[in-house]
């Protein structure tokens, strides 16, 4: 017989994920123990890792969690039906830039200690993986279609524009230059379709 995991197992499960990213936000993801989750859900430590192997494992599940409590994939979905490369990255820059405000407080606290923490560092990769992906899917269908700029490889524009649409590159158009989202969105599809489509 399959193993099923009970409904109270998957309530303690979903508390330790929502008071993991409770907490990354609140302290910016400092100093998060399993003793501090553990606290939080009102649990032993022994019981969150009944649930999460290690810290690692923690992080990279609360990202999943928090994609999948706000539809990410069903977001995605304008992204996966795009007929055409362009429609690719008007679709990309739609979901994901109307996305990150929503998620800024967890992504703000991996990117801060993703370079002293394993456990962030391998979560925030993971997330960044995925967005790498769907930018080279874009820029494969713009080659394949001949729309791609000459002075670009696949390689250099799948690379500018995963840098172009960073989470670090949003924070300084929104939160320090004072953007909107829908300001973002608009400038951005601009500024990439000039970048990247030939005679655009």
């Amino acid at each position: 017989m399959l193993y099923s995991m009970s409904s109270n197992e998957k309530d303690t499960k979903e508390r330790i994920l929502e008071a993991t990213w409770q907490l990354m936000e609140q302290h910016n993801g400092q100093n998060l123990s399993m003793g501090a989750v553990a606290k939080a859900t009102g649990i032993s430590r022994q019981a969150v890792y009944l649930h999460f192997a290690s810290r690692t494992e923690l992080m990279i599940a609360t990202t999943q969690y928090v994609d999948e409590l706000k539809g990410l994939n069903q977001r995605f979905v304008k992204f996966e039906t795009a007929k055409t490369g362009i429609e690719r990255l008007e679709a990309i820059v739609d979901v994901w830039g109307n996305y990150i405000p929503e998620i800024y407080g967890l992504a703000k606290a991996l990117l801060n200690t993703r370079d002293t923490d394993e456990a962030t560092a391998a979560a925030w990769d993971g997330c960044m993986g995925c967005l790498r992906d769907v930018c080279q899917l874009t820029v494969e269908s713009l080659e394949q279609e001949g729309r791609l700029a000459p002075e670009w490889t696949k390689e250099t524009a799948i690379e500018m524009f995963w840098t172009m649409i960073s989470i670090s590159n949003w924070e300084q158009l929104t939160v320090e230059c004072g953007w909107t989202t829908k300001q973002y969105v608009e400038r951005m599809k601009v500024l990439l379709i000039r970048s990247f489509i030939n005679n655009a």
